[in-house]
């Protein structure tokens, strides 16, 4: 993605874009770049920038969107949102004629248009299907974000900021793993911090005065009860812990934290684990930049725990991560975590 905006900065601008996946923000970023470098005022971009949506679409009438010249400009833009679910009907030789036609005009795409096609996530067959298997050379993938701690230092680095260790850790433990959410609250934060911190090093104390953690009653204090194994003080922890955030966001925290605890323990049990480096630990446990500070954490845990105390904790938190999302019959949110627990250290 940074060389795609690097491309859109110095005005090599492509006449078609394909965008897919589930991280509609960095999407909706590049659109907004490409709008401010084609037009040199809002009103012309709000003139010359056509947005579509899928279902009231077929292929023949995108390309003659795109074909229609623009008003009292060079250029235009033709969004097309939904673009994975494009308006069915006709019969076998029409949808034969609009596919062909769609084709036509990526070979020689109107020199006055930018086409951006932006769809969810597509399946990896369905990629090699008509029409994605067109777009192959201009696709440009946006996957559900997968390490929020890596994804938040970069956007802070950009912005001209630094967490600290245990600033980003607290930070990327308490926010849902999306782009639009880290960006939002990263914003929220850098605001925040710009008056405290001329050396714009965002702390731990920064995370919890804007973000609304509590200094007693958070992940860092569980873990140490959990590393601890103690029962008592692990629930009641989570359970402040929900009162604080809610019963089922705080619950669907407490899960995803204590999934991504485990699995990296389970991995540094793995024959050969502790052979490798503190650098190549952090890497496969997903822990980039400044979350290495914490592999060697995990190393200690690796030996606290027996693999099958591992295993079970993975399988409850499974269970109750399928509870949460509706898969699986749920239970009152404390009554869940108290047996989660149980589970876990009982």
């Amino acid at each position: 993605m940074s060389d795609l905006k690097k491309q859109i900065a110095s005005g090599r601008i492509a006449p078609v874009y394909f965008f897919q996946g589930p991280e509609s923000w960095l999407k909706e970023e590049l659109e907004a770049q490409l709008k401010a470098a084609l037009f040199p005022s809002e009103s012309e971009a709000a003139l010359n920038t056509v947005v579509l949506y899928g279902p009231d679409l077929n292929l023949a009438e995108i390309v003659s969107a795109a074909s229609e010249y623009p008003m009292f400009t060079e250029k235009k833009l033709v969004i097309v949102r939904q673009f994975d679910k494009l308006k069915k009907g006709g019969s076998k030789d029409q949808v034969q004629n609009q596919e062909e036609s769609f084709a036509r005009y990526l070979s020689n795409p109107a020199t006055f248009a930018v086409l951006v096609l932006d769809a969810e996530e597509v399946d990896k067959k369905e990629l090699e299907k008509s029409p994605y298997k067109y777009l192959k050379s201009v696709r440009q993938d946006f996957p559900a974000i997968k390490h929020a701690d890596l994804f938040a230092s970069e956007r802070a680095k950009e912005a001209g900021w630094d967490f600290e260790p245990e600033a980003l850790k607290a930070f990327s433990s308490y926010i849902e793993p999306s782009s639009r959410q880290i960006c939002q609250e990263l914003e929220k934060l850098t605001l925040y911090a710009s008056d405290k911190r001329p050396d714009r090093r965002i702390t731990l104390d920064d995370v919890c005065d804007c973000v609304g953690i509590s200094r007693k009653y958070n992940v860092f204090e569980l873990e140490k009860a959990l590393v601890g194994k103690n029962l008592r003080l692990c629930s009641g922890i989570a359970l402040m812990i929900m009162d604080q955030e809610g019963q089922k966001e705080g619950l669907m925290n407490i899960v995803r934290y204590l999934t991504t605890f485990y699995i990296r323990i389970w991995k540094l049990q793995a024959p050969g684990a502790q052979q490798k480096t503190l650098t190549e630990t952090a890497a496969m446990l997903g822990m980039y930049g400044r979350q290495e500070f914490f592999a060697k954490n995990y190393i200690g845990y690796a030996r606290l725990f027996s693999t099958p105390e591992t295993e079970r904790a993975i399988l409850a938190l499974r269970e109750a991560d399928a509870a949460l999302k509706g898969i699986a019959p749920a239970s009152d949110e404390k009554f869940m975590l108290l047996r989660l627990m149980q589970q876990i250290l009982g």
